[in-house]
């Protein structure tokens, strides 16, 4: 065999040649020869479509979530091209599989399945444990070698699993969600998926059942203190930073303490952004300016009670502030005055008699006097909210009692009840519950995905409330104009953005979100709407795209450059292995 066919058929990490493992059984006769692969594999040589099929039918007939997650895992890192035309065509279906609820599962069996996610030695990923931080360099090293010349990294999802979703410390099992959280970055909005890289910081976990679990796969010890995690995890990020300056980071999931402590660190030095406070706050500001919109109160007179105040919590309420301070004109101090907060000790409260986190000051009542509410039901009665948002992790703490006086308190407008703990088994109600309890009047939005609901002939669709509508888009965003920052102005403007993406037939239908088949249309609208911002603030350093930001063309230039798997081996040919996002040709726009 000659050097350049060798060359040819294998890619520097040694892997097998990325044209023939995407286009598989529909490599044609003369490609399989050229690669020394006849008689190698199966003789019919098959068109995308047919794979898909394929594909399609052995995903259904896996009998549980998690089979489907393993099975999905594998094709991704086997045939990338398959996996994302499979999801792309059945989004509404797969997003729960690659990412909530599933991906929690999945997290928590992470080291049982590890070797079953992908062939061996593939590399999917870094991870850092707290024993190597010293020998970053290397690591980074390593990485480099591990993938395609060009393909540098231009967007970083990193955790330290120590606190998934609504699950707690699940340690280095929790690279699940770097991995899952990119996938939807792909498939939402088109980043290059040779291009994302999934990052755990295994620095140990308090957990122990993963501690005594003996097929445990992280380093076993128990977490740092303050001080180490933040030596530790500030110095692997700025060597991220040297070596990949213009990589898009978002920090995922860390505990409520380090969330903050690294955004406030990180968020003027280098391109960051942290989901949970960020992320969450955007999207719920933009289903929230629909709810009120549609609830028939003013602005102004919006109670607005919180239960849960952790990291996404207080991120979500300062980002409701800034709604109406910035489009209703309402005094910071008067605005903030709209909300209320309830914790496990009761309500928040400057006299509380107990030491705050330093997060929950700023919504500290003080207005309360000697008012201490200990519970939900006590602060619904003291505040007659107009509007109750959970990120309690508390399942079911909206009691059907609790819905029931939120609708006799709301009897000249429709209460706002958003329940956003993920998953499902930590959701503060269901979408049936919130209809039943309040005559079906209610502006609901949830974290989880909840079925629609008939009442009396009519099919009510649930609004969702998921980070997937707007973190892709601000990644987009992002790697598109490089600006120095992110600030709450372009999140804002992402927020405005999505309340506006609702066509005609949804807000006919009384929904606060698009439908989920419209993300990749409406990714785009928001993408624009975040380089708009970022040129408009002089933060944006590409030039392409400062001077695209005010051409009426912008949200169609946004999507010609949103990757899409190639529909035939031709076209897969011409842009494998992918050096930049390949445009949207004429015949795959109108399935944006």
């Amino acid at each position: 065999m000659d050097s350049g066919t060798s060359s040819a058929r294998r890619s520097r990490s040694g892997s097998p040649d990325p044209i023939a493992s995407n286009a598989g059984t529909a490599l044609p006769y003369a490609t399989r020869s050229a690669l020394h692969l006849k008689g190698l594999v199966p003789s019919g040589v098959e068109n995308f479509t047919v794979q898909e099929q394929r594909a399609l039918e052995q995903l259904n007939m896996k009998s549980t979530n998690l089979e489907k997650y393993i099975f999905l895992s594998w094709l991704r890192t086997t045939n990338i091209n398959l996996f994302y035309r499979l999801v792309l065509h059945n989004l509404k279906a797969i997003a729960p599989v690659i990412y909530t609820p599933t991906v929690g599962q999945a997290c928590q069996e992470y080291s049982h399945i590890y070797p079953f996610l992908a062939p061996p030695n593939n590399v999917d990923g870094l991870y850092i444990p707290l024993t190597e931080v010293e020998n970053i360099g290397e690591i980074i090293g390593n990485y480099r070698e591990s993938i395609k010349e060009g393909d540098e990294p231009e967007i970083t999802v990193i955790t330290d699993g120590s606190r998934i979703l609504g699950l707690g410390d699940l340690g280095m099992n929790g690279m699940g969600i770097p991995v899952g959280k990119l996938q939807l970055y792909v498939a939402a909005a088109g980043l290059n998926p040779d291009r994302c890289l999934p990052i755990v910081l295994d620095f140990g976990t308090d957990t122990d059942k993963y501690l005594e679990d003996p097929l445990y796969l992280g380093i076993r010890q128990h977490r740092p203190s303050d001080a180490e995690f933040y030596a530790a995890a500030n110095l692997v990020i700025e060597a991220l930073h040297k070596a990949f300056p213009n990589m898009f980071i978002q920090f995922e999931d860390f505990s409520t303490e380090h969330a903050f402590g690294l955004l406030e660190h990180w968020r003027h030095r280098a391109l960051c952004f942290n989901d949970d406070i960020q992320g969450t706050g955007c999207v719920i500001l933009g289903g929230f300016i629909s709810a009120v919109e549609q609830a028939g109160i003013p602005p102004k007179d919006q109670r607005i009670l919180f239960v849960g105040a952790g990291s996404a919590g207080v991120g979500v309420a300062k980002q409701l502030v800034d709604y109406f301070v910035i489009a209703h004109g309402i005094p910071e101090e008067a605005a903030k005055a709209m909300f209320w907060f309830v914790d496990s000790r009761g309500m928040i409260t400057a006299n509380r008699g107990d030491r705050l986190a330093q997060h929950k000051v700023y919504f500290a009542r003080e207005d309360n006097g000697s008012t201490q509410c200990a519970s939900i039901e006590e602060a619904l009665e003291y505040v007659r909210p107009t509007a109750l948002i959970g990120l309690s992790t508390i399942y079911k703490a909206f009691s059907e009692k609790i819905l029931v006086r939120m609708s006799e308190i709301n009897t000249q407008a429709r209460p706002i009840v958003f329940p956003l703990s993920n998953p499902e088994t930590k959701a503060e109600c269901s979408f049936e519950e919130a209809m039943r309890c309040t005559n079906n009047r209610v502006l609901f939005a949830s974290g989880t995905a909840f079925p629609e609901y008939t009442a009396e002939g009519r099919v009510y669709v649930p609004g969702q409330g998921n980070n997937m509508y707007v973190f892709p888009a601000i990644g987009l965003g992002a790697v598109l104009c490089k600006p120095t920052c992110i600030t709450d102005t372009m999140i804002y403007a992402v927020s405005k953005a999505l309340a506006a993406s609702l066509n005609e037939q949804e807000k006919a239908d009384g929904e606060l979100y698009p439908r989920i088949e419209r993300i990749r249309e409406v990714s785009a609208e928001l993408a624009a709407a975040f380089i708009r911002q970022a040129v408009g603030e002089g933060l944006a350093k590409d030039q392409k795209w400062i001077g695209m930001a005010a051409s009426e063309d912008l949200v169609a230039e946004v999507r010609r450059f949103m990757w899409l798997p190639a529909e035939t081996f031709e076209q897969l040919r011409q842009c494998c292995p992918h050096t930049h996002h390949h445009p949207v040709l004429p015949h795959e726009a109108s399935k944006l």
